[in-house]
């Protein structure tokens, strides 16, 4: 039988686990009560990915021999990889009575901890792990992947610095560019995953890394070419599809980008759950499809097997039903950033009426006045910029908030895996991510009826909560001054203005196709647009030219400091908004300034914010159903000089008279809606919708 046995270990080896498990079944027919056969079919079957029976043939083999070290290590591998986190664990506990000390007994005791949300007992386990067995290579870069997910990574980088100076080994590498880039230290992250792919040069996750990193550094040409070789080197790899997908749009790169497109969509509704949310919005998919890439994306956060995915609630006790609201907000927008634009006017109004709110800040501080004021008007400012997630949500929870308002979900800002350990017993998705989250930790969308409609609904993973107004806020005190003349801003002396200052990943191929249109019918008119990265501009008049208009028509701004931007408005006749993903931030900023969006409405949240703007400050009219209507629209704005200046006009009326810039109104309607909120949970019912009593 020892020889059978050597041969199916050493088909295991060779990477034939379909021949070792043939051989490992037959040798268990003919030899029924030894443990051998059985466990190391289980393992062949592991390999094979059929857990149930790996796990079958593992239990028989440790019933026939109940002191086997390895026959039990392999069970927990089998059960951690069907996701029995805890019966896993117990399996490894079982294993140490027998060999306290057996290094990989520690070892496996180390993954199941860290499996059941134990970080600190898994950095416990490896450390006696690596202290048994000094040159276990496994227990060492569990050792260092752990003190990178505890926020500890200057340990992290030391343990993979030393492995490296013993070995190149990719996976050191990988975790030394980690820890690299959540220490900062970007430029030397890029090298480690450089040097390493030179070692490793069929390693699909370092070339991934160093597209993640070059993303960063604003660097997209690299970042293209590190996820293209990441998904030579593995096809499945959806993640960097996804980022490779998002930076041919930021770059205006449309050869062949439907193929890609499609190839995207597809590996969502495959499941993959590695394709970031943010970059999906701007993909021309179904509000249906968005929530499955959310709701992938979420639940393989919510499985990860580091300290994140602790199942405890950490959230304090319930409030009496006539104890006051106590709301945090968590972004990592609070300062010179859209969301703080969009928000300290209405923070200011909430702190007028005596409400009391925390602000988590999950990005360091950047000391502009508006952070100023942001800080001024929170009840408390919580910096938590850089801290783990379980560190994160602990200083969340220490807050004793009812009710936590995350303002970023998948846009940023690294604060998701904090809220998915529940810091407070309600949490809701609000503004700055223009979509359903798909977590379950996440318990209210709030939204409009115009923005979400009722036909979208199902699309939605959160409870519905609808504001009576306009679902985003603004600053009303912004002050809109003079810009230089339109020579200086690259503009022709006469001719009509059409702009669409959106960020260069919204400028869709549809998009622009009509705005070329446009121009083709509008003597002299020219389209003004946020210069873009890398050869985005040059892209963009390359399809000008490729159309019949002259490339010298798209006229680029440069980023501008806020205010200098919004003056710019005053030289532009109509915003051109564009289909897929519409101007959020921007459209309130163009229609503050005097310059009325056009848009059409779509099928999905992104895709309406800018019709939901228009509609509450009652210019439904610039809401069109079509692009053909849309184009016929820009044409006789841009062309008949009377409609244009009364278009504009009736602007600067509503503007004054509409609820749209009400921020002491927004806030009312806001506490009323948390309110409700806070009753179902005090009162012990679950979240449920929460429609507003007047349109």
């Amino acid at each position: 039988m020892n020889e059978e046995l050597d041969r199916i270990a050493h088909l295991i080896g060779q990477g034939r686990p379909d021949l070792a498990a043939t051989e490992a079944a037959a040798a268990r027919l003919r030899f029924p009560q030894a443990a051998e056969p059985a466990r190391l079919h289980g393992i062949a079957l592991l390999q094979l990915g059929g857990l149930d029976n790996a796990i079958a043939a593992l239990e028989t083999a440790s019933a026939l021999d109940p002191q086997s070290i390895e026959t039990l290590c392999n069970l927990a591998s089998a059960l951690l990889a069907r996701s029995d986190f805890r019966a896993a664990l117990l399996v490894m506990q079982s294993a140490q009575l027998l060999a306290p000390d057996h290094p990989a007994v520690l070892n496996g005791l180390g993954n199941a901890r860290r499996a059941n949300g134990d970080a600190a007992g898994a950095k416990d386990a490896y450390l006696a792990a690596t202290r048994a067995a000094p040159n276990h290579l496994g227990a060492w870069l569990n050792l260092a992947a752990v003190e990178l997910a505890l926020g500890n990574s200057a340990d992290c980088e030391r343990i993979a610095r030393m492995i490296l100076r013993q070995m190149p080994h990719a996976q050191a590498s990988l975790l030394l560019a980690q820890a690299l880039v959540t220490l900062e230290r970007l430029a030397e992250a890029a090298e480690v995953c450089i040097a390493g792919s030179r070692a490793a040069p069929d390693d699909a996750n370092l070339a991934y890394q160093l597209g993640q990193i070059a993303d960063e550094q604003k660097n997209p040409a690299l970042a293209a070419e590190a996820h293209a070789r990441a998904l030579t080197l593995n096809p499945h790899l959806s993640g960097a599809l996804a980022q490779l997908v998002f930076i041919k749009r930021q770059l205006c790169e449309w050869t062949a980008l439907d193929a890609w497109s499609d190839r995207l969509r597809a590996a969502v509704n495959a499941g993959a759950s590695d394709v970031a949310p943010f970059g999906f919005l701007a993909e021309p998919a179904t509000a249906a499809e968005q929530l499955q890439c959310a709701t992938h994306f979420a639940n393989r956060l919510g499985r990860a097997g580091d300290p994140l995915r602790g199942r405890d609630s950490l959230a304090g006790a319930r409030r009496s039903i006539a104890a006051p609201l106590r709301i945090g907000f968590a972004s990592n927008g609070f300062g010179n950033h859209p969301t703080g634009l969009l928000t300290v006017a209405f923070f200011e109004a909430l702190r007028q009426h005596e409400v009391e709110f925390h602000l988590f800040a999950s990005a360091p501080a950047d000391g502009s006045p508006i952070q100023q004021r942001l800080r001024k008007a929170a009840s408390e400012w919580h910096d938590i910029a850089s801290l783990p997630p379980r560190t994160m949500a602990e200083r969340i929870a220490a807050a004793d908030i009812e009710i936590l308002v995350d303002l970023r979900v998948w846009g940023g800002g690294n604060i998701s895996e904090a809220l998915a350990l529940r810091p407070a017993p309600v949490q809701v998705n609000w503004l700055a991510y223009p979509g359903t989250s798909g977590a379950a930790w996440i318990d209210y969308m709030i939204a409009d009826r115009h923005v979400l409609p009722a036909r979208l609904h199902t699309a939605v993973s959160e409870q519905v909560a609808l504001l009576p107004r306009c679902f985003q806020p603004s600053d009303p005190g912004r002050a809109v001054g003079n810009p230089p003349p339109r020579g200086e801003c690259g503009l022709p002396d006469t001719g009509t203005v059409y702009a669409c200052f959106n960020n260069s990943y919204k400028l869709d191929p549809r998009s622009v196709q009509r705005m070329l249109r446009i121009l083709a019918a509008v003597p002299g008119s020219v389209l003004w647009l946020l210069s873009g990265p890398g050869t985005s501009d040059a892209n963009l008049r390359a399809v000008a030219s490729a159309a019949g208009i002259d490339p010298q028509r798209l006229v680029f701004m440069p980023k501008q400091p806020h205010l200098d931007y919004l003056a710019r408005y005053r030289h532009a006749d109509l915003f051109l908004d564009t289909a897929i993903y519409n101007a959020h931030t921007t459209a309130s900023d163009a229609i503050w300034a005097g310059c009325p969006v056009l848009t059409t409405p779509g099928q999905t949240f992104a895709a309406r914010v800018a019709g939901s703007l228009n509609h509450h400050l009652g210019l439904a009219e610039l809401n069109v159903d079509d692009d053909e209507r849309f184009v016929e629209a820009a044409i006789r704005i841009g062309t008949v000089r009377s409609v244009r200046d009364a278009l504009h006009a009736r602007l600067a009326q509503l503007r004054g008279s509409s609820d749209l810039f009400d921020m002491d109104g927004f806030a009312l309607d806001f506490i009323a809606l948390l309110g409700r909120m806070a009753n179902r949970y005090r009162n012990g019912h679950p979240p449920a919708s929460l429609l507003p009593d007047r349109a």
